[in-house]
């Protein structure tokens, strides 16, 4: 189970930093297979199917209700970059795109983030 210091820092100011920001500023390694100027996409520390990607918003929005009007185009570019990675590991013809969001929904690092899940017969979740 993870623990929830995994998973942020309280900065000097007493504001929250998750793993996300850390990683997005090269202070902690993760193993990175994508960047642009606004995504960084990695490979989750605990995947839970053979291809498990993080693609991961540059800019902190905590959860989809954060979102302000200028921050929907980020979703349309995850998509672009959802149909790269899924093209570059092989998982055209099956994967799952999940977004964990609020504690209620699953979330336990509260940066938005997209879960691409692939590479095997993934389970019924509904």
């Amino acid at each position: 189970m993870r623990r929830s210091t995994e998973f942020g820092v309280k900065t000097a100011g007493g504001s929250m930093t998750t793993i996300f920001e850390r990683i997005i500023e090269g202070a902690v390694e993760c193993d990175k297979v994508f960047e642009d100027e606004n995504f960084i996409v990695i490979k989750d520390k605990f995947p839970q199917a053979p291809v498990h990607l993080l693609i991961i918003p540059k800019k902190h929005i905590e959860k989809l209700q954060d979102m302000q009007s200028d921050d929907f185009s980020l979703l349309s570019e995850a998509g672009k970059i959802i149909q790269l990675m899924a093209r570059d590991f092989g998982i055209e013809n099956g994967y799952r795109v999940v977004i964990n969001n609020g504690l209620e929904g699953g979330q336990s690092v509260f940066h938005l983030h997209i879960h691409l899940l692939g590479g095997g017969l993934l389970g019924s979740i509904a």
